[in-house]
């Protein structure tokens, strides 16, 4: 139970980033507003405060925030108020926090808004800083690959140590920054004396580090993983989308033809079709206004936009289909996620799998990044068409706008504004008919 002391806090919330390693879905919009189980991340991130009894938010915002506003406008729609700080530059999250120093009275909470994080993990950070009363509260959780993030030195609930992104042979703690503080207003005074980091930004690490610097006391408190993700690369959202789908309540607002096949939790919007012949086994989310079949195949941890079109004898599968996405009978997606308005046309197919066998790698900012996964499809920008017969290779990225022609086996990313055809090369033979009497 949360101490009546906290309810009154606001939080600042950044959702201010470009979120390149999420390109090309990125390209079109903030990562906040990438939807997962039917609603952008972010909305599932300010519900987890809201569970919590934040009821005032400051939404630091920058890149694309026109999205952001547009959908949340003054957050009354979720029971919350919303104010927007706008970040001019990408100068890093201390400089971002720095923003809410004339709009927050006393201690807040402050959270990145690219977190999948459940209530608990909210309530353990606000319970324990009232309790504790130190001038900052972090959020830690355990990992395999700490050498990605920040790593936080403890003694006992004390810390005291952050090393980024340390060597792997030499870290001493798996327990990492997860992105989920309390900070008094001393915050404000560290964030000041902070310098430009090699990434040339101001990091709240370092501010952080600078309270501990100076004789303040910082906490952590330790939270489960399962509670916890980073949605940085285009397979974490698969998994955020997972998770999501796991705690989805089953309505049935649109229509269920005869001969349709519906088992498992499944949300099926107003004004949706799922057609006679249609087999879907959740939990699967299928948005308002889209037609699924006949004779179709919706696998669970499917995530169905709005006003989406699947033909006849379609599989779909541990995929995220965006807004007024329409595929074409024959085809098959699985472990992919789809942009808004894509046009797929009849037997497009993802394969989603190496033929080696070894775990599919995708190309993150320039880098070839293992995902550690055996399966994982395609992620494709905002309106993306292809032909008829299109084969996509697993771990592919596909720009916004780009045509794909038809019977083209796509093995490498391709870019944005793109037109691929294969053309056949005619060549007309030249012969004589002899005269029968010869």
């Amino acid at each position: 139970m949360i101490l009546n002391t906290v309810k009154a806090l606001k939080a600042v919330v950044l959702a201010a980033g470009q979120g390149q390693r999420l390109r090309p879905l990125t390209f079109t919009r903030p990562k906040h507003m990438i939807p997962v189980g039917g609603k952008p991340l972010l909305e599932h991130h300010l519900k987890a405060l809201k569970d919590c009894g934040i009821k005032e938010v400051l939404l630091v915002v920058g890149y694309k925030s026109d999205h952001i506003k547009k959908y949340f406008e003054d957050g009354s729609r979720l029971g919350m108020k919303i104010e927007y700080l706008h970040q001019k530059k990408m100068m890093g999250t201390a400089d971002a926090f720095r923003l809410a120093e004339d709009h927050v009275d006393g201690d807040f909470l402050a959270t990145y808004g690219d977190l999948l994080v459940s209530s608990k993990v909210v309530k353990s950070a606000l319970n324990m800083h009232s309790k504790e009363d130190p001038a900052a509260t972090l959020t830690t959780v355990e990992v395999n690959n700490p050498e990605r993030y920040g790593v936080i030195e403890l003694d006992g609930n004390n810390v005291v140590g952050i090393i980024e992104k340390p060597n792997r042979r030499t870290v001493r703690s798996r327990q990492i920054n997860a992105g989920v503080y309390v900070f008094s207003p001393e915050i404000f005074k560290a964030i000041k004396q902070t310098g430009i980091s090699q990434r040339g930004e101001q990091e709240i690490t370092d501010s952080i580090k600078m309270l501990i610097k100076s004789g303040e006391r910082v906490i952590a408190t330790r939270i489960l993983s399962e509670e916890w993700l980073d949605v940085g690369r285009p397979w974490d959202l698969l998994e955020a989308n997972i998770r999501v789908l796991n705690k989805l309540e089953s309505s049935i607002a649109g229509t269920i033809e005869d001969g349709a096949h519906v088992e498992g939790t499944v949300y099926i919007g107003k004004g949706a079709i799922i057609r006679s012949g249609t087999y879907i086994k959740g939990p699967v989310y299928v948005g308002e206004e889209s037609s699924i079949g006949p004779n179709s195949c919706i696998k669970p941890y499917s995530s169905i936009g709005r006003r989406v079109n699947i033909d006849s004898g379609v599989e779909v599968k541990n995929s995220i289909l965006m807004d007024g996405v329409n595929v074409g009978h024959g085809s098959y997606i699985s472990d992919s996620i789809v942009g808004e308005g894509c046009d797929f046309g009849a037997g497009t197919i993802v394969a989603n799998r190496r033929l080696d066998e070894e775990t599919v790698k995708m190309r993150i900012k320039d880098k070839m990044v293992d995902t550690n996964l055996e399966k994982m499809g395609i992620v494709v920008g905002d309106r993306v068409k292809t032909g008829v017969g299109v084969l996509f290779m697993p771990g592919v990225k596909v720009g916004y706008n780009s045509w794909i022609g038809p019977n083209i086996v796509v093995y490498r990313d391709v870019p944005p504004n793109t037109f691929i055809i294969l053309k056949q090369k005619i060549q007309q033979a030249s012969f004589r008919i002899e005269d029968e009497e010869r």
